[in-house]
Formats: structure tokens, sequence, C-alpha cells
């Protein structure tokens, strides 16, 4: 079946966005081992892919965030989605460093946004949820009112669901780890054989092959 998660996981496939490799597994910055990369920025360099990205969290603000009056990306990943989705809602937009700049005005958040505003995160990868959560905190911190956030992916790591429901942040996004799957079966990216293996590191992410 057809869904926004699976058309949107086989357009990543598509430009190689994503990529699967149980028996050659990637290391993230975080010391974890994966067979799993995502690298969502890919998409910034394909014309059509960008608009739908633009589009299609465009419409998950209006769906589920129609408070929201303000918009802020997640740095780096997150500036320039975050950008077109403010532009296409008409928003001011600034983003959130992950620590404050160390020269000049040294801010953590760039850019102006009316005060007390309503504010929408757009994020581009939800992992473990940790930098996610240091922006919201850092606009709360600043007297935004933080109303929810959008993202292109999330890994669906229960760490991350923890966090958000710890936080008390509502995070829609566009696809995520069992759309990947399937679109990478559906296509023949991996095969079913592939499939144990996968599922073994998703289930206890920070301890696979340590």
């Amino acid at each position: 079946m057809n869904t926004l998660e699976t058309i949107f996981a086989a357009k990543l496939l598509d430009v190689k966005a994503i990529k699967l490799q149980p028996e050659n597994p990637f290391t993230w910055a975080s010391g974890w081992k994966s067979p799993f990369y995502c690298d969502n920025r890919k998409t910034l360099s394909f014309p059509a892919l960008r608009t739908f990205v633009k589009t299609e969290l465009t419409r998950l603000v209006m769906e589920n965030f129609p408070e929201a009056d303000a918009v802020a990306g997640v740095a780096t990943g997150a500036i320039a989605q975050g950008a077109l989705v403010a532009d296409e809602l008409g928003m001011p937009f600034a983003y959130v460093r992950s620590k404050p700049k160390d020269h000049g005005l040294a801010n953590l958040i760039e850019g102006e946004l009316p005060a007390g505003a309503k504010v929408v995160v757009v994020e581009d990868l939800i992992s473990t949820g940790g930098s996610s959560l240091k922006a919201v905190e850092a606009l709360r911190n600043a007297g935004f009112e933080v109303v929810g956030m959008v993202a292109s992916y999330t890994y669906g790591f229960d760490v991350a669901k923890k966090a958000f429901e710890d936080a008390k942040v509502t995070l829609m996004t566009l696809t995520n780890y069992e759309a990947v799957l399937e679109a990478a079966l559906n296509t023949g990216y991996i095969s079913q054989e592939q499939i144990p293996t996968l599922n073994e590191w998703r289930s206890n992410p920070s301890e696979w092959r340590k």
C-alpha cells in the first residue's frame, strides 16, 4: 500500500539519501554502530524532491499545528528545510544552534522571532531526540511557546519516544524506519533475510555489535 511514508521513503532510497548496509555497518557520531544511515540533506540537491519535502512538511504544520505563527530550524541539518517551510507559510524564521556561537554576540538562537511567538520546530532527522529537544529547551528558555515539531524522518527509537513525551513535545514526521524497510523490500534494495539483523539493531542500537 502506497502511503506518504512509503512514497517518501522510496524517494529517499532513490537518491541514495538512505543507505542500508547490515553486513557493513556505519559508525555514527555518537559512536553507535548502525546498519542504517539517513542523510536528508541530500534532498536539497534535487529540485522536485526539495519541493516535495517543503510541501509535505508545510502540510504537517498546517494540519497539526495551526496555531503556529513562527518557525525555527535545528542547526545545521534543518536550517534549509525550516527556511523553506517558513517561506511557504509566510512566517518569521530563526534557527537554533547546538551551542552558543563562540564569538560576536554568542547567539544560541539566530534570527528574530516575535516575543512570545508560538513556534513550530523543523528538524531533518530524529534519532535519540537529544539535539532536537535541546533546541526546544533553548526556545522555551527564550520565552517562546513550542507548539510541536515536524521532521522528515524518525528511527522511532524507544528512548526518543520517551524523551519527547517527557518534554511534552508532539512530533510529526514524513517517514519512519518501518516505511523505509517496506520500501527497501519492495524495490529489492534489501532482502527479507536481512530484516532480522536490522530489527535486532533497532531494538537495542546503543549496544549493537559492541
